[in-house]
């Protein structure tokens, strides 16, 4: 079987792959990190699946302490769940 190969940079790749196990993305899209939360909404938009045949449910925070409870909230009732922001 013939592997696909795609030439992209780490925040796409980032993406890409979080994206395949995650079941909630909750994003502050926040430079540097702007790209992989722009990516993950443009797959959820586009109905990508994840690695398990489900859309991702993706929700935008107004701040990154709203992303940090959205992802302890997901996580505690047992979702895979990501969200990207900045090293301070």
């Amino acid at each position: 079987m013939a592997r696909n190969k795609k030439t992209m940079d780490g925040n796409n790749a980032v993406a890409h792959v979080s994206y395949a196990f995650t079941d909630v993305a909750a994003i502050y899209p926040i430079t540097p990190s702007s790209v992989m939360a722009d990516e993950t909404d443009k797959y959820a938009t586009a109905g990508r699946k994840n690695l398990f045949g489900r859309e991702v449910q993706v929700t935008e925070m107004q701040s990154e302490g709203g992303a940090a409870g959205a992802v302890h909230g997901s996580l505690s009732a047992g979702a895979l769940t990501t969200t990207y922001t900045r090293l301070a």
